[in-house]
């Protein structure tokens, strides 16, 4: 895995004395209670540092958290997000939260074509990455000649050095490698916008190319989908009690209005100290509250301010009948990207849509129209089913946008002050997911308790012995 560049000696100064007192009463803030706030929160937590995590909200989670619908009084997920096999540190903090019992594991990767047929992608008993040849095969949503493509697109993805293609998009890799337009419109693209929120032709190769080679390739249950039971924002609430048995706090709530290095003054005018401060808001939210003379000296707020984003919209649907029986799937060539099983009994659909840009200025009933005609297109028995509720959730800065442009001058985690960053933006080798989020969470615990990454981070796990006598990169 890509790791964030060596501090600066300035920063390592600042950080060494942080360790110091690491052991003896240092105290630490944490500026944001995302994923990556709430890892680099726990983290320091274990390590006998005196934390207080702070958000400005009434619950944790970040982006990737519920909220309670007023129309129905339920608990609904702003976006489904899921977890793979390949994920090991979003799993190591489930595990350590004890919620890591909450997710449910799929091998099977489901795709359903508006005609009704269905394929199913699942790993056979070859090692990776040969592992989906049997069922990749039997594939009927693409063709013979679109499968063969794929195959070789594939062999040379897995051997792919990724620093040759920073200056490219992943369509440029993919012209490159003679894929046909069915194999990218309905086999690259799809994966690529779901993992990265950034159509192929806009998506830094070097990132798509991560997605492949970790996610898909490398290892037999790296493409595991873990779909959590619960809604998101449950996944977090351990967090209050394990952060504050390890001597820390929690405070909801509190909205910075200006951070330093080592001290932040809320919007109430308060104001708090500390050893050590680690901002671990959005991009856009940073540029705001760390100190201008701070961002004045550190070219890395340069680059955040220039961050563009990427929408995602997702769709709450109601039917009346069952119409979902697979806990999820992908739709091939339908504007509706997946969706999710969210009740038993299939009444229930949460789709998304990554890369939303033309879904933003559209009305929550023509939102719902669209993704119910896909549904019924990919599904016989949902066509005499009617939609009895919808809730829609638009969020047009949901992620960055992963350009070669912004991999180009990604943050890292440490620069040319004592400002430590937090976040998915923060350069950890991972595009915009929860794991990206709670890698940059492990960096910045590691930074400011001047260790090693290895410390947090452990080692990746080994790809297949098949993989790398291929010639396969991770």
């Amino acid at each position: 895995m890509t790791a964030s560049a060596a501090p600066s000696t300035e920063a390592n100064t600042h950080n060494a004395i942080c360790y110091t007192l690491g052991r003896d009463g240092a105290t630490a803030l944490v500026v944001g209670g995302g994923v990556a706030g709430v890892t680099c929160a726990l983290r320091l937590a274990e390590q006998g540092v005196r934390v207080t995590l702070l958000e400005t909200r009434k619950k944790l989670g970040g982006r990737a958290t519920s909220f309670t619908d007023i129309r129905s009084g339920e608990t609904l997920d702003n976006c489904q997000h899921i977890v793979m096999g390949c994920c090991q540190t979003l799993l190591n903090l489930y595990s350590r939260l004890g919620v890591a019992d909450l997710i449910a594991w799929d091998s099977r990767v489901r795709y359903l074509s508006p005609d009704g047929g269905l394929s199913v992608l699942a790993p056979g008993v070859m090692p990776a990455p040969a592992h989906f040849a049997g069922s990749f095969r039997k594939a009927r949503f693409l063709t013979f000649r679109e499968k063969r493509a794929i195959a070789r697109g594939m062999l040379t993805a897995a051997r792919a050095k990724r620093k040759n293609w920073r200056d490219a998009t992943f369509h440029d890799f993919l012209v490159a490698c003679n894929q046909p337009d069915g194999a990218i419109r309905k086999f690259w693209a799809p994966i690529v916008v779901s993992a990265c929120n950034l159509a192929v032709d806009r998506v830094s190769a070097a990132t798509a190319l991560q997605v492949f080679q970790v996610g898909f390739l490398a290892r037999k249950d790296a493409a595991r989908i873990g779909a959590p039971t619960v809604p998101l924002v449950q996944l977090y609430d351990p967090a209050f009690d394990a952060i504050e048995r390890a001597g820390g706090a929690v405070r909801l709530g509190a909205s910075v209005a200006n951070s330093t290095a080592d001290h932040v003054e809320l919007s109430t005018g308060e104001r708090l100290a500390a050893d050590v401060v680690v901002c671990a808001v959005p991009a856009e939210r940073a540029v705001r509250i760390v100190d201008e003379t701070l961002q004045a000296r550190d070219e890395r707020f340069a680059a955040m301010r220039a961050i563009e984003h990427s929408p995602i919209v997702s769709a709450h649907l109601q039917f009346d009948a069952p119409v979902l029986p697979y806990p999820h799937a992908a739709l091939v060539d339908c504007q509706t990207q997946w969706l999710f099983r969210k009740d038993g009994a299939g009444l229930l659909a949460h789709a998304v849509v990554s890369g939303a840009d033309a879904w933003m200025n559209l009305s929550e009933s023509a939102i719902g129209e669209r993704v119910a005609h896909d549904i019924r297109a990919c599904l016989p028995k949902a066509r005499d089913a009617s939609v009895v509720r919808v809730r829609v959730v638009k969020e047009k800065s949901a992620t960055f946008a992963a350009t070669p442009a912004f991999e180009a001058q990604r943050p890292t985690t440490t620069g040319a002050n004592s400002v430590i960053l937090a976040g998915d933006y923060v350069a950890t080798g991972w595009p915009a997911t929860m794991e990206g989020a709670c890698r940059s969470g492990e960096m910045a615990a590691a930074a400011a308790l001047n260790l090693p990454l290895e410390s947090f981070l452990g080692k990746p796990d080994k790809p297949s012995l098949l993989y790398r006598a291929l010639g396969g990169v991770v």
